[in-house]
């Protein structure tokens, strides 16, 4: 990685046209179709959003329909054995995710480990779906959690390499309302599927939609690559002069890409020259996290937002019908009122973090998400029920832009730390989070009923 002291310019961008000839002359190759907007980071924020939705839709679409399908199936303590289900989800998410963050940063890749986790996730949705018992149910869940792992890992790195940093927030939070849409359709839908066409619907379902989210993986062009071709998704205005460009965006160049984006960066040197360096063992990059304070704090927090909200999962369908006797198809419509608050609160606190800082809009997502969690717990009228869920939801959800912003920045001010290893620390945060939650929910509630939050 590049001396984050000495801002690089990565191309010569006056005369890109020219550069674009020169390569294309002597690589025989011809200029990407639609480069400029395959490379935008708004395309990518596209991309890189849908395939959180579906994550989310293949992770939630079932939720409303495990204790069901697993009393059909006449098994019993259907609650703690559907919190197992969620932790053998999380375990596999958390197991792969250093490894992942590891070979993405070693070897610069972002596209292709993207594709190869779209299918992963596909095949473990056939896989559960015709598994003949629990223990190749919790089998297909590790599997699934190791595809997720990809998507968000390389995903959200691959959403910070194309981005300006002043932007940062604000793209993630873009990006996270994949995370809403996903969850405001998953229950309800896999409710719905369920009810008219059995146990398979939900599942066929969720791999028809990540097969055509897969393509969005065969479109994107990472920022390395463009580079190539004499533009830069920094610099939108291929004409623009190089001291047309903020010191922050050419920081940043440097620091996505270095000496391993290659291209007319290498071929044109501008500016000083740039030494290439050894990349950081995967030891080291931990070392050098765990001594920043920002780092910490952010993994932290993420680990108690991933244990409160995988809390709820296995206990909320059976309390949901123990007290107002609801279907599963109801079950699933009532988690609409937890999740659409959230289409609004990722964005809101992604752009606050750009133009405040990430400190007091995270520190205030979760004071005012707190209390709602108590007024849940009050066996009452299901409407005071649904409003206090969506509350909670707008509230604590609202951390998520601020803590992605944060490790985004924790990245950019720590030579040797990509991306990639930031997100990894943050899928493991919540992984190990989302990995003790169902099973703490689901044991609690069978033992001392819902009020385990």
């Amino acid at each position: 990685m590049n001396d984050t002291e000495t801002p690089v310019t990565p191309l010569p961008l006056p005369l890109p046209a020219a550069e674009v000839e020169v390569m294309s002359t002597k690589g025989h190759r011809k200029r990407p179709i639609g480069l400029e907007w395959r490379a935008s980071y708004w395309f990518t924020t596209i991309v890189i959003g849908s395939g959180i939705a579906i994550d989310l839709l293949v992770y939630s679409i079932i939720i409303p329909v495990i204790p069901f399908q697993l009393e059909h199936l006449g098994y019993e303590n259907v609650s703690a054995l559907t919190g197992w289900l969620l932790f053998a989800y999380s375990g596999g998410l958390l197991l792969s995710t250093f490894p992942i963050a590891a070979l993405s940063e070693r070897y610069n890749a972002r596209r292709w480990p993207l594709i190869i986790g779209f299918v992963v996730l596909i095949g473990s949705q056939f896989m559960f779906m015709e598994a003949p018992n629990y223990a190749v149910m919790c089998v297909a869940r590790v599997i699934q959690g190791i595809g997720s792992s990809i998507v968000w890992v390389i995903g959200l790195a691959l959403l910070c390499d194309c981005t300006p940093e002043q932007l940062t927030g604000q793209q993630l939070g873009f990006a996270m309302i994949g995370f809403s849409i996903g969850l405001v359709l998953g229950p309800p839908v896999g409710g719905a599927l369920y009810s008219r066409f059995g146990f398979r619907g939900p599942f066929i379902f969720g791999a028809i939609f990540a097969f055509v989210d897969l393509l969005g993986r065969f479109v994107v062009i990472e920022r390395k690559d463009s580079l190539k071709w004499g533009y830069d998704p920094f610099v939108p205005n291929p004409l623009a002069l190089p001291n047309e460009t903020d010191d922050s965006n050419e920081k940043v160049g440097s620091e996505a890409d270095g000496p391993k984006s290659g291209g007319a960066a290498e071929s044109t040197p501008v500016g000083p020259v740039v030494q290439t360096t050894k990349p950081l063992s995967f030891f080291a990059v931990m070392v050098l996290l765990a001594k920043s304070p920002r780092a910490l704090a952010a993994a932290f927090i993420t680990f108690l937002y991933g244990t409160l909200y995988s809390s709820q999962e296995p206990s909320l369908p059976v309390h949901l019908q123990t007290v107002w006797g609801l279907s599963s198809e109801k079950v699933g419509i009532i988690f609409i009122a937890a999740v659409v608050p959230t289409l609004f609160s990722s964005p809101l606190t992604g752009w606050i973090s750009d133009k405040r800082g990430t400190e007091w809009v995270t520190m205030l997502s979760l004071i005012l998400g707190v209390p709602w969690y108590a007024v849940m717990t009050v066996e009452g009228r299901l409407g005071l029920f649904i409003a206090a869920f969506g509350l909670s939801s707008f509230f604590s959800s609202g951390v998520i832009s601020p803590l992605t912003s944060e490790l985004a920045a924790v990245s950019r001010s720590i030579e040797g730390v990509g991306y990639a290893h930031v997100y990894g620390v943050f899928n493991a945060a919540f992984g190990a989070g989302s990995t003790i939650g169902p099973v703490i929910g689901g044991q609690a509630s069978f033992l001392g009923g819902f009020p385990s939050n």
